[in-house]
């Protein structure tokens, strides 16, 4: 399966009238924050393909329609929720789905840094991991693996992440993939400005990729991608 990957940066190549012709054999995109839902729209309706997606810590608007919450920006934005589906993508934050065979789970935001709108504490974060719990576990029992990928944008403590508050990675992310093992965990919020970044590490049983800008991940076929 071929997953088209976006975070961030509004690429190009992506956002191009030669989108069929360089991702039109692409099963899935997964969007790992930071990026306005237009952007997401023209994906989906150019490659009629499903879309998942995670809110980043920048481009918010919509957060409150797609989340349990609701208040003042929810109704602000009620009437344009009933007159528009969104770009035909699926918001994953705080859910776990099977979407094309994969089981897929949702944990966007970053680290708390100015108490602005999405951001976590480390343990705020593994409290929204404690609640997906319950249907990690009916994955075990029914299809006998917790997880297949997990999409983030923040990147894990000591993978990927800088030292500043706003970029540091959360632990509990760490003891998340060692606890339910997801085959991948993808993520944005780094920027990669060097074409030869390292962008994929393994941690134990998880390969950890940065998704920032887009990234083709060849899913099964011995963790290969392509930038």
């Amino acid at each position: 399966m071929k997953i088209l990957c976006v975070a961030d940066h509004i690429d190009p190549l992506v956002y191009s009238a030669a989108i069929k012709q360089r991702f039109g054999d692409v099963d899935l995109v997964l969007g790992a924050g930071d990026l306005p839902m237009e952007y997401l729209g023209f994906i989906a309706s150019s490659l009629n393909t499903p879309v998942g997606f995670v809110f980043g810590n920048h481009n918010l608007k919509r957060l409150a329609l797609f989340t349990r919450r609701r208040g003042p920006a929810y109704e602000e934005l009620g009437a344009e929720a009933q007159t528009r589906n969104y770009f035909g993508s699926t918001c994953l934050e705080d859910r776990v789905r099977k979407i094309k065979g994969l089981l897929i789970a949702g944990l966007g935001g970053s680290m708390r840094y100015n108490d602005g709108d999405h951001q976590f504490t480390d343990f705020q974060m593994r409290l929204r991991m404690i609640r997906l719990m319950p249907r990690l576990l009916w994955n075990r029992i029914v299809h006998g693996r917790y997880l297949d990928i997990l999409l983030t944008h923040a990147a894990p403590r000591g993978i990927h992440d800088k030292e500043d508050l706003c970029h540091l990675g959360f632990s509990s992310l760490l003891w998340f993939m060692r606890t339910f093992r997801p085959r991948y965990l993808l993520h944005g919020h780094i920027h990669l400005y060097d074409l030869n970044a390292n962008r994929r590490t393994r941690y134990r049983d998880t390969c950890v990729i940065n998704v920032y800008d887009h990234f083709v991940l060849n899913y099964g076929d011995n963790d290969e991608g392509s930038d």
